[in-house]
């Protein structure tokens, strides 16, 4: 139970990889609060799972997510994990929803991970959920999308060299197709997705939770500003 004594919050975490971790965690031990967009029913069910809190909050209002983090308290370990994909021909995209999905993708995970840093305590720990697409684009029209996760790497090293003196790691975990409702392993895409891969199956949420567990455990204390690739060898 090494993160008995530890508050944990996940933005992002009534669905999918966020939901997983939630899980993960509170299993651990760790009193977890974490926040949902839209998905009231799923993180209803979830808290009542895990005796985890769910907290409503738009990742990609920057005053509404700052003052959900503020208002959690001291924050030992911060997951962002809120994240929107818009694709097609970059002449032809909805300049507004471009626009959103930085607010929620780069915007939402600097503010966040700033706000949670102000009284995160010694030795803590952000993670950032990110995509493999941000070191390899497997197919046209993702340009939008890989610019987002691209910025949270330099972030991350960015971040990683301001609060290193207080020895806080930050990490971007990067899974490659994941079975998700994003993403299922029986969709459409999903033959496309396999061909490269070395390891010829989809991921599991579960492992993307796991590697985010131990990032933010103490075996991984020398770890910060760096990218965790988990995708079967989709970006190699």
């Amino acid at each position: 139970m090494e993160f008995a004594d530890r508050k944990v919050f996940v933005v992002g975490g009534s669905r999918g990889i966020g939901a997983a971790i939630v899980r993960r965690f509170a299993a651990a031990g760790a009193t977890v609060v974490f926040t949902y967009a839209a998905s009231a029913g799923a993180a209803d069910r979830l808290a009542a799972e895990t005796g985890a809190q769910a907290l409503q909050a738009d990742a990609g209002a920057r005053d509404e997510l700052i003052a959900a983090v503020r208002d959690a308290g001291p924050i030992d370990i911060f997951v962002y994990n809120a994240g929107l994909l818009v694709l097609g021909d970059p002449l032809a995209l909805d300049a507004d929803e471009v626009d959103r999905m930085i607010d929620v993708n780069v915007r939402g995970a600097y503010f966040g991970s700033v706000e949670a840093s102000r009284l995160m305590p010694e030795g803590g720990r952000i993670l950032i959920i990110g995509s493999d697409t941000a070191d390899s684009t497997p197919f046209p029209g993702l340009a939008a999308y890989v610019l987002t996760k691209a910025a949270m790497q330099g972030m991350a090293r960015g971040l990683a060299c301001d609060l290193g003196p207080r020895d806080i790691t930050i990490n971007v975990v990067q899974p490659g197709p994941t079975d998700t409702d994003m993403n299922p392993a029986n969709g459409p895409r999903a033959s496309g997705m396999l061909e490269p891969m070395a390891i010829k199956r989809y991921g599991t949420a579960d492992e993307v939770a796991s590697l985010t567990l131990y990032l933010a455990g103490t075996q991984a204390r020398g770890i910060t500003g760096a990218m965790h690739t988990i995708d079967g060898g989709f970006a190699a």
